[in-house]
C-alpha cells in the first residue's frame, strides 16, 4: 500500500503533468491565434477604414511614428530604435524622402552625418492614417468594454516587448572587422 509520502509525490507529478498538458494546450492556442492574427494584419494592414485604408505599408508607418514620437534622429539612432540596421532604414527612408514625408538634413555639429525629420506633409499624412487605423479598432473593439481594451493593449505591449526581448537575445552581433 502506498504511503502518505508517495501519495503526494505521485499528486505532485500529476499536477505537473496536467500543467503541462494545460501549457501546451495554450501555447498551441497562442501561437495558432499569433499566426492567423498576422495573416489578418497583413491581410488589411492594420490599414483602417475609409479613403486612408491600406494606404500605408507597415515599415513606413512604423518609421514615420518613431520620428513623430522622438523627432530629428539620424539612421544610425532611427535604427537602433526600431532594431533594425542601417541599410534597411535608408532604403525604408528614400521613398519617404522622395514623397516629402520626410526631410533629410545636415546634423548642426557634423555636417557629414544625415538627420531625419518629419516634414509638415509626412505629419499630416501620419495623422491621416493614425486617425483611419483608430476607427478600425474601434469598430473592432466596439463590444468590448473599456476595461477589455486596456487590459488587452496592456497585454499586447507586453508580448511585444517580450518578442522583442527574445529575437535581441537571438540576434548575434556581427564580428568587429
Amino acid at each position: 500500500m502506498p504511503t502518505s509520502s508517495d501519495m503526494t509525490t505521485q499528486l505532485d507529478t500529476n499536477a505537473l503533468n496536467t500543467k503541462a498538458l494545460v501549457d501546451t494546450t495554450v501555447l498551441d492556442a497562442m501561437q495558432h491565434q499569433v499566426a492567423l492574427f498576422a495573416r489578418r494584419a497583413e491581410q488589411t494592414r492594420l490599414g483602417g477604414i475609409g479613403q486612408a485604408r491600406n494606404s500605408m505599408d507597415r515599415a513606413a508607418y512604423l518609421l514615420l511614428n518613431r520620428l513623430d514620437q522622438e523627432g530629428p534622429m539620424g539612421v544610425k539612432a532611427l535604427a537602433a530604435g526600431m532594431g533594425i540596421d542601417s541599410s534597411t532604414v535608408t532604403r525604408q527612408v528614400a521613398p519617404l524622402v522622395d514623397s516629402g514625408m520626410v526631410k533629410r538634413t545636415s546634423h548642426p555639429e557634423d555636417g557629414r552625418a544625415v538627420v531625419l525629420q518629419l516634414s509638415p506633409r509626412g505629419r499630416a499624412r501620419l495623422e491621416e492614417v493614425r486617425s483611419s487605423r483608430r476607427a478600425l479598432m474601434a469598430v473592432v473593439t466596439e463590444e468590448w468594454t473599456a476595461e477589455e481594451r486596456d487590459a488587452f493593449c496592456d497585454l499586447l505591449t507586453r508580448f511585444n516587448t517580450a518578442l522583442s526581448d527574445v529575437h535581441n537575445s537571438l540576434v548575434q552581433p556581427a564580428p568587429a572587422s
